[in-house]
């Protein structure tokens, strides 16, 4: 059975949502959850649920970092926080992979300093999936772990984001896309025009420079970019969704026939919105490591928790750093 480490002390609302979303994945999938935290704030939660036959363990820790701390100074100066124990336990054997919703610098640091990185990896890499108009999902890739990059850390980040992809989604062929501010291979800085040609003369099923007008159209299934750009592109569509909702939910209640147009579009616009819930996706995996770590958003509920738990437990059975491992290994930079 696969165990994964739940930092139960990570999140805006942590325990809560931590253990909630630990007891439906315990129920739902085959899986082992060790609730690493605080045990006497661990286990009150804990209690509210009816799970004394399931596979869940609290694993003490004692000390917590939090939203606000400094992701480094925390990381040093609390060796016994949750985030630290969860990354050991992966470390020493005892889990497959971890999960937090907590600072989210911290959480890295903690995988890249107490997990290490493959071999064959020079920056690891944040990705996140997202729904796109042709009904699959799409992947962007790095969201954040690294401010500035070179063009062979952008060609890792490709074959780690065709390895995850061709893991999770099934596509045995992935369609790799540098975002860029052109379709032409000429169009772009200095780091994008380099990365355009390490890519093309790739193993990887590079198909071109995609614009930001087109990272949810489809047209490929893994969008590369630095961390920079990339965190800056995530955070732009996150609060584009939640604007475009709010707007909605005002445009419904403006009237009385809205109020009823509304209640007759019911059914689709809670189709949509599960479609684009980022709860659905649970969280973002971070590629390179020696040990899975998914990282959530801060402030992730109960459904968010559970999903973050499959998604890491899949990646434990897909074997993805292995894959990875042997990907990397066998494409070299060309000259």
């Amino acid at each position: 059975m696969i165990t994964i480490a739940v930092d139960a002390m990570g999140g805006d609302h942590a325990p809560r949502p931590e253990v909630e979303g630990s007891v439906l994945a315990a129920r739902e999938f085959n899986v082992r959850i060790l609730l690493v935290g605080q045990p006497n704030v661990v286990r009150a939660e804990l209690t509210k649920h009816s799970a004394p036959n399931l596979p869940i363990e609290i694993v003490p820790a004692s000390e917590v970092i939090a939203m606000n701390d400094h992701p480094a100074q925390a990381f040093r100066r609390k060796k016994d926080s949750s985030v630290h124990v969860a990354a050991r336990l992966v470390r020493e054997g005892k889990a497959d992979g971890i999960v937090s919703a907590g600072n989210t610098g911290a959480v890295m640091t903690a995988a890249k300093f107490i997990l290490g990185t493959l071999e064959s990896v020079d920056r690891v890499a944040l990705a996140a999936p997202f729904p796109n108009a042709r009904g699959g999902v799409s992947v962007l890739l790095d969201v954040g772990a690294n401010v500035d990059s070179r063009p062979e850390h952008l060609l890792q980040f490709a074959v780690m984001g065709e390895v995850y992809y061709r893991a999770t989604f099934g596509s045995r062929r992935p369609r790799v896309g540098l975002l860029s501010v052109g379709e032409e291979e000429i169009k772009g800085n200095v780091l994008t025009r380099e990365v355009y040609t390490l890519l093309k003369k790739s193993p990887v099923h590079f198909v071109g420079n995609v614009e930001g007008g087109d990272l949810f159209s489809g047209i490929v299934d893994v969008i590369v970019c630095d961390g920079f750009v990339g965190n800056i592109a995530l955070k732009i569509c996150e609060g584009l969704a939640v604007s475009i909702f709010d707007s909605l939910k005002k445009s419904m209640k403006s009237s009385l026939l809205s109020q009823v147009g509304a209640k007759l579009s019911q059914g689709a616009f809670k189709g949509l919105k599960k479609k684009i819930d980022y709860t659905e996706y649970g969280g973002a995996p971070l590629l390179g490591t020696k040990g899975v770590c998914v990282i959530g958003h801060g402030r992730s509920n109960a459904n968010a928790v559970k999903n973050a738990i499959r998604v890491a437990a899949g990646l434990a059975r897909a074997r993805i750093n292995e894959r990875i491992d042997q990907e990397l290994s066998a494409t070299a930079v060309p000259a």
